[in-house]
């Protein structure tokens, strides 16, 4: 490593519109990159729930019109290996064998070879992210595993060079530099485990960490009734306004008295309609007096809330701030929950390479797993099926976006990791992972979001997730039809047929498994306008719902 690379590997690692000269450097020469402690780039408030909005706003701009300089840089690949140490020598050494190599065996093992040295790397880099100085190609790095752009394609590099940085969307949908910036600053909270985290000791700087995670899991807890709280004030206020509204209405029919033709300027008496609405206005009245003391007793749950939420803050703030951030120990857990995650976008029999690498590339600039994109089919999912990203709570829907990980990988498969927080179950985001690079960008997301649907169902049936609500009777039809296999795998298959085949008018779905859907997972209501005109079969679902709107049973 203290010698130059060779110019036959330069030709390979060289960006010739970027690179003057016929080689690289070597790492030794390359010095570290300070990092601070603490970073003054804070992650935008997308973590917060805001149960005020219904939908997503229109994407206003998917790409930039002047492409960014960072893939053009002539440093970029040493800057992003510098400050790794080891790592990034090992990972240098093993790149430049794989892409050197001629024998097509022999790079197959050198691939396998690359993937946990970069993932070593990555974990490295990882640490960095919550600081200010951290370098921009650093970062790239994480979001899109472009450590060579000269692994690029003119038009790749191009294309990548115009996505847009920022999250201007105001949506929950985080690459992964972002996602362990928002990690380590405590901003997010982590990602769920199956494995229980070893008590510190209740002293010292331990027992200090252990009060701050106590402390925030409390916040958390607090938060849900806060945002409850105002969600079931608004409701009830707007509630009180309509009757209020209705009242007022009806009062002024019932003090409607018109003049008495011959009766010398005298008006009328009370007529029969006028005597049936003081029957309408006294039990108007009595509904207000009940309306106004949920709205009490909400009030009250606000205030509580509030006191709380501020002592809360106050104690975490009397803390060191050291101990209020996500210790080194928690955030190599979420490392290592996020690797997890990118291998189950990729599945047992794909491909786990984790550098980007035009050999591997094949998606369409629309297909990829940029943000706006991915927006874009939330969007588009949202459209058909308005529920996706609700949960409802005291009879009150609340529309809740899930967390989005975008993972660089090859990988084809969205999924759900947790479909909340298990602390909050009202009002926190669940987490769903859609890989960036994938043939099918609509497809991974429908699987992300129909694993979400089937999630949310199952925890709110509880124990009886088999026999109610939507995972009860898909089941129930599942085990009647004899079916093996997972049942969740075959639920997800079949929302992917509902939603890209059914909502179109083309019967895919099994009789029982279209009625199912059509009750629980129902279509915006100019999609059935529409499938009731297609066929008899959806006429019959569409004049179903009619019969349980007259009975008030739906």
């Amino acid at each position: 490593m203290n010698d130059d690379i060779s110019p036959d590997i330069a030709a390979l690692l060289a960006d010739t519109d970027s690179l003057p000269n016929s080689n690289l450097p070597s790492l030794d020469d390359i010095p570290e990159v300070p990092v601070e402690s603490k970073s003054s780039n804070k992650p935008s408030n997308q973590a917060s729930v805001d149960l005020s909005k219904k939908t997503f706003k229109p994407i206003e701009k998917y790409f930039l019109d002047t492409p960014n300089p960072v893939f053009t840089d002539a440093a970029y690949y040493k800057t992003a290996l510098s400050g790794e140490n080891e790592a990034s020598q090992r990972l240098h050494n093993m790149l430049t064998k794989y892409l050197t190599c001629k024998d097509v065996k022999d790079k197959t093992v050198f691939r396998q070879q690359i993937v946990p040295i970069y993932w070593e790397f990555l974990k490295s880099v990882a640490l960095k992210m919550n600081s200010a100085r951290t370098p921009l190609c650093k970062r790239m790095v994480l979001r899109y595993g472009v450590v060579l752009p000269s692994l690029f394609t003119a038009e790749q590099k191009e294309l990548f060079s115009k996505a847009i940085l920022e999250n201007n969307l105001g949506e929950p949908i985080y690459y992964l530099d972002e996602w362990f910036q928002g990690i380590s600053s405590g901003k997010i909270t982590l990602s769920a485990t199956d494995e229980a985290k070893p008590k510190n000791a209740r002293n010292g700087k331990g027992g200090n960490q252990e009060e701050a995670t106590r402390l925030m899991q409390l916040q958390t807890k607090n938060n849900g009734k806060l945002q409850n709280a105002e969600n079931m004030l608004s409701a009830k206020e707007n509630e009180r306004n309509m009757i209020e509204a209705e009242l007022k209405s009806r009062v002024d029919r019932f003090c409607d008295h018109p003049i008495n033709p011959g009766k010398n300027g005298h008006r009328e008496c009370l007529s029969e309609g006028q005597k049936k609405l003081a029957t309408e206005i006294t039990d108007k009245l009595k509904t207000l007096l009940k309306i106004d003391r949920e709205i009490a007793g909400y009030t009250r749950e606000l205030d509580e809330a509030n006191n709380t939420a501020r002592s809360l803050e106050s104690r975490l703030q009397n803390l060191p701030t050291s101990d209020t951030e996500v210790n080194s120990a928690d955030f190599m857990t979420e490392f290592d929950t996020v690797r997890q995650m990118a291998k189950m976008t990729i599945g047992r029999r794909g491909n786990h390479f984790p550098i980007f690498t035009r050999e591997f590339y094949h998606s369409l600039p629309k297909g990829t797993g940029f943000r706006e994109n991915v927006l874009e089919q939330l969007a588009w999912v949202e459209s058909l099926d308005p529920g996706a990203f609700c949960r409802i709570h005291k009879n009150v829907q609340n529309r809740i976006v899930p967390y989005v990980i975008l993972v660089p990988t090859y990988g084809d498969f969205g999924f759900c990791w947790e479909p909340f927080d298990k602390y909050n179950r009202v009002t926190s985001r669940g987490r769903i992972v859609v890989p960036m690079y994938p043939k099918n960008l609509q497809i991974s997301v429908l699987l992300a979001v129909a694993d979400l649907r089937w999630q949310v169902a199952k925890e709110k049936a509880s124990y009886y997730w088999m026999e109610e609500g939507l995972t009860g009777q898909y089941y129930q039809w599942f085990s009647s039809q004899k079916i093996k296999g997972d049942v969740k795998e075959f639920f997800i298959n079949d929302y992917i047929l509902w939603m890209t085949k059914e909502s179109e008018g083309l019967q895919k779905l099994d009789k029982e498994v279209r009625g199912i859907f059509w009750r629980h997972i129902p279509f915006a209501q100019e999609i059935k306008e529409k499938l009731k005109t297609r066929a008899l079969i959806y006429q019959e679902l569409y004049q179903r719902d009619l019969n349980r709107a007259m009975s008030d049973g739906y």
